[in-house]
């Protein structure tokens, strides 16, 4: 006869397989990040045993008492017994306390560490990595995904190990004393095995869409919160708002949606328990009623069987937590287990004192490996001279100057520094002797000192201040009241663009590099600044060499080398002068700006 696989059956062992691996993972992990703290862990394991031991006393005390000083009426007996029921309960207090402050102790180090490690790994991680990862799910990843972590580890730990240790310890001593009773007593346990296997799976789901949810209403709020001025200018506010309520509603539903499944769960534990103690009490009455058991030893059966229930019923009520940081971890470890595409090789070298060559030789790079950005392209810069890159937009100009950085890797060629492979060299080595201004201006909420110094915190004020000078911003810092520890707000809010854009070169040039990029470095300054600015950097990129990235040619025109750019590839290589004489891509370009000194071949004059 044929039989006939169900790959649904397959499916779900599969799926509660990964589950229990992913949960075993995630207590591997943290156990990782506490062992360091081996001998309180010890400390607060000997708390817990005395804190069963002392629960173990206490049933028995009272069982003593209803079978032989009550019938005997040994009334010298009773201070005894009411001293060592408070001794054992002032022990119990004590030691609870104990282990508690311990574990929440290993706990929030735990924590620690392991938020760490999710910071500094997401250091680590490529420009790619942050092309795809919005800025709002990273956050929620590492605080409210790790915070959901830190109640499991800093509370639910101390639950679980304390109540497994008291079942165990109970459920020895009762097979012990009573097997029959004790069988039947957990006869119910396999169906709450059963049950908890099944709900808990769904409960995983559930939680796993409340923490994605919550990840979406994170990105829209740094989204709009950071773009306000931008909003407030169209006056999307009603639809802001509308999209955001939108967000918040599908993060209610799916915690509503979670709500039902881990409310149902704790009635159905409780029905199973009752079920386990009404079969004890009956069947414990007949006995004692038989004469096979006394009624104190049932009424100390009785009270152990509420300390074995009360370990079932907190430990299922735990899967909540232990799902939903299940899910939280499977989040995180989505993080920790990406690795860069850029990394650094395990004999990479340090770049010693920059020169400033550098070389591409038939590079092929794409942000999308089927979607290339430069083809074949293949260009070198002599150290000591400005090269500048000009093109239409989407022509490749920025990546060149992220390749030189190696924010990404090419996909073919090469690209050398000093005659050295970039893919050889050590990160920080490279990028630590490169001063990069960027289209995009990057301010800190800090002071003016603050931002220029970011990348060399140890300089002096006159270092600094010599940098501002250099970058035309001394004495627009003077001009504010607190000068050089006035504040800029967030991302520089309270600075014009044109001052953001001159404290930005002031940073590059306090450390004081041997290769410069501009990318589009002078695009917020008004033409007066402008003129200023290029006083300064021509003063400045003498000995040095310099990748200019531009589209105000008026900018460029001294470069030793002007190169021209369309869509990944070099159309054309020269001087101002020479490019104009050419009369090809570089002079249409030229003409659209500047149409009289173009007609006449001539370099524009201020």
């Amino acid at each position: 006869m044929r039989s006939y696989k169900q790959p649904g059956s397959k499916r779900i062992l599969t799926d509660e397989r990964a589950s229990a691996r992913s949960v075993w993972s995630m207590y591997q992990r943290l156990f990782t990040h506490a062992r360091e703290q081996w001998r309180k862990m010890l400390l607060a394991l000997v708390a817990i045993i005395v804190i069963s031991l002392m629960e173990f006393a206490i049933p028995q005390l009272t069982a003593y008492t209803i079978d032989h000083v009550i019938p005997d009426k040994r009334y010298s007996e009773l201070l005894w017994i009411g001293a060592g029921i408070l001794g054992a309960a002032l022990f119990l207090g004590l030691f609870t306390y104990l282990s508690s402050y311990l574990l929440s102790y290993i706990g929030q180090h735990t924590i620690n560490r392991l938020r760490n490690e999710l910071y500094q790994h997401l250091q680590k991680q490529d420009m790619a990595f942050f092309d795809k990862n919005r800025t709002g799910d990273l956050m929620s990843r590492i605080t409210g995904d790790v915070s959901i972590l830190q109640q499991l580890v800093s509370s639910g730990m101390l639950q679980m190990v304390t109540e497994l240790v008291t079942f165990f310890a109970i459920a020895i001593y009762m097979l012990y004393v009573n097997p029959q009773l004790t069988f039947l007593m957990l006869c119910t346990f396999p169906i709450l095995f059963f049950f908890t296997r099944k709900v808990g799976k769904r409960m995983r789901s559930s939680f796993r869409a409340v923490q994605e949810s919550s990840a979406d209403v994170n990105n829209h709020l740094v989204e709009n919160l950071s773009s306000v001025r931008l909003m407030k200018a169209y006056a999307t506010e009603p639809y802001e708002a509308q999209q955001f309520q939108q967000r918040s509603i599908r993060n209610m539903q799916a915690s509503l949606a979670a709500t039902r499944i881990s409310a149902m769960f704790s009635p159905a534990i409780d029905l199973l328990n009752y079920i386990g103690m009404a079969v004890v009490l009956l069947f414990g009455a007949w006995q004692a009623m038989s004469g096979a058991i006394s009624i104190g030893a049932i009424v100390a059966f009785l009270a152990y069987l509420r300390l074995l229930q009360t370990p079932v019923r907190q430990l299922s009520r735990m899967i909540n937590m232990i799902q939903q940081s299940a899910a939280a971890y499977d989040r995180i470890s989505e993080i920790l287990d990406t690795q860069p595409s850029v990394t650094e090789k395990a004999d990479a070298i340090t770049l010693p004192p920059l020169r400033g060559e550098i070389e591409f030789s038939h590079a092929t790079f794409g942000y999308q490996p089927d979607l290339p950005v430069l083809h074949d392209f293949t260009l070198r810069i002599a150290p000591g001279t400005v090269t500048a890159l000009v093109g239409s937009s989407g022509a490749g100009k920025s990546t060149v100057a992220h390749l030189i950085s190696r924010f990404y890797d090419v996909q073919d060629g090469y690209v050398r520094v000093d005659g050295f492979d970039v893919t050889d060299l050590k990160l920080a080595s490279l990028r630590g002797q490169l001063g990069i201004v960027s289209q995009d201006i990057i301010l800190l909420n800090g002071t003016i000192r603050d931002n220029i110094a970011y990348g060399r915190p140890d300089a002096s004020d006159q270092e600094i201040e010599n940098a501002a000078r250099a970058a035309n911003a001394h004495d627009f810092i003077v001009s504010f009241p607190d000068g050089y520890q006035s504040a800029v707000g967030e991302r520089g809010v309270k600075l014009s663009g044109g001052q953001k854009q001159r404290l930005s070169i002031a940073r590059a040039i306090l450390i004081n590099p041997q290769l410069i990029i501009l990318d589009e470095a002078t695009a917020a300054l008004d033409t007066e600044s402008e003129n200023l600015i290029q006083q300064a950097l021509s003063s400045l990129l003498t000995g040095r060499t310099c990748l200019v990235i531009a589209h105000r040619l008026s900018t460029i025109q001294q470069a030793d080398q002007i190169v021209v750019m369309e869509k990944g590839r070099i159309v054309e290589t020269g001087t101002h002068a020479e490019l104009l004489q050419a009369e090809g891509r570089y002079h249409q370009l030229y003409a659209l700006q500047f149409p009289q000194a173009a007609a006449a071949k001539e370099p524009l004059i201020y």
